[in-house]
């Protein structure tokens, strides 16, 4: 039987105190990636930082409510299995989950959390599993992939950084790309470097980066005064900015 969870205050989008431009700046980014997917067969991708503590699981989560705003069917998996997020945003149980249901201990329908807000869907991480590069890169999950892109309007996946373990670059030929997260001020030139090239040499595609808690100028140069300190900018020219930061473990 599926479970159905109401959606807590907690998360960044469905606090009323956010700001109309930080939730259009969400808007924008989803519009960019609807672009950017449009001639992609698939529409699965998923989110990823080159290191740490840059903001990605908070990103993957904004994305999904964001996309799922739009009337979408929108499913978000939570396949960071070594240091699993969502279910501490979304405050879900976590006993069973994407490693359970890789392992064939449970179905879909035991471990997808329904309408977190109407049209999303979460699957939780489950069980921190001993072998979690080699489940996202089995024909289980790809198999799963393929089955839930055929369901959902888009499948959005969380998962580890890329420069710290391999994980998410088993799921290159699963995804129709990588959207990469990097935190201003704290992100290194060289670690995002490398990033960007490992997802190039596994043959992956890197359809969008997102800059967090970028500086954001009183009136002047390129980013516009929102009536905060930090922001968020969308790489490949299609530049934005919000008032909210980034505080998640992903």
């Amino acid at each position: 039987m599926s479970k159905k969870k109401s959606a807590h205050k907690y998360f960044t989008l469905l606090d009323k105190e956010l700001s109309f431009q930080a939730a259009e700046a969400f808007k924008t980014l989803r519009t960019n990636l609807i672009f950017s997917l449009s001639t992609r067969k698939k529409k699965c991708f998923a989110v990823t930082s080159a290191v740490m503590h840059e903001g990605k699981s908070t990103m993957t989560a904004n994305l999904a409510l964001t996309f799922a705003q739009m009337q979408a069917k929108v499913l978000l998996i939570d396949a960071d299995l070594r240091k699993p997020v969502q279910h501490k945003l979304f405050k879900l149980k976590n006993k069973e989950g994407l490693s359970t249901l890789l392992s064939g201990f449970n179905s879909f329908k035991e471990v997808v959390n329904e309408d977190i807000i109407p049209g999303l869907d979460v699957v939780t991480c489950g069980p921190i599993p001993p072998n979690p590069s080699e489940m996202l890169g089995s024909e289980n999950m790809r198999k799963l992939v393929e089955e839930l892109s055929n369901y959902y309007d888009y499948v959005i996946i969380d998962t580890p950084p890329v420069n710290v373990v391999t994980d998410a670059l088993t799921l290159s030929g699963t995804v129709a790309g990588y959207v990469l997260t990097a935190m201003s001020g704290v992100s290194i030139y060289d670690q995002y470097q490398a990033a960007m090239e490992a997802i190039k040499f596994a043959n992956g595609d890197l359809l969008g980066a997102v800059i967090t808690k970028v500086p954001v100028s009183l009136g002047k140069g390129k980013y516009k005064r929102y009536g905060g300190k930090y922001g968020y900018s969308y790489g490949y020219g299609y530049g934005y900015s919000y008032t909210q930061s980034s505080n998640d473990e992903g």
